[in-house]
């Protein structure tokens, strides 16, 4: 007897800087912020309204409704 194993993807929505975002439930923070190409070392995470420090970036599974903002950092004079 051959048994069809279903696969489900969960998907969720985040607000990212105000804007709905769409992806895959427990993605990490990490891995969004890789897949949206930014630069680790020029920005600042805010998860859910707490500052998150870059080493713990990889730590958090993002769930449906998460805020997140991103700030980046711009050199200049």
């Amino acid at each position: 007897m051959n048994t069809l194993i279903s696969t489900s993807i969960t998907k969720i929505t985040v607000m990212i800087n105000g804007e709905p975002f769409v992806c895959i439930q427990n993605t990490s923070l990490a891995s969004l912020l890789n897949y949206l190409d930014f630069d680790f070392r020029q920005i600042v995470v805010e998860y859910n309204s707490e500052i998150i420090a870059k080493d713990k970036l990889t730590m958090i599974q993002l769930q449906n409704q998460d805020i997140i903002e991103i700030v980046t950092i711009v050199g200049g004079g």
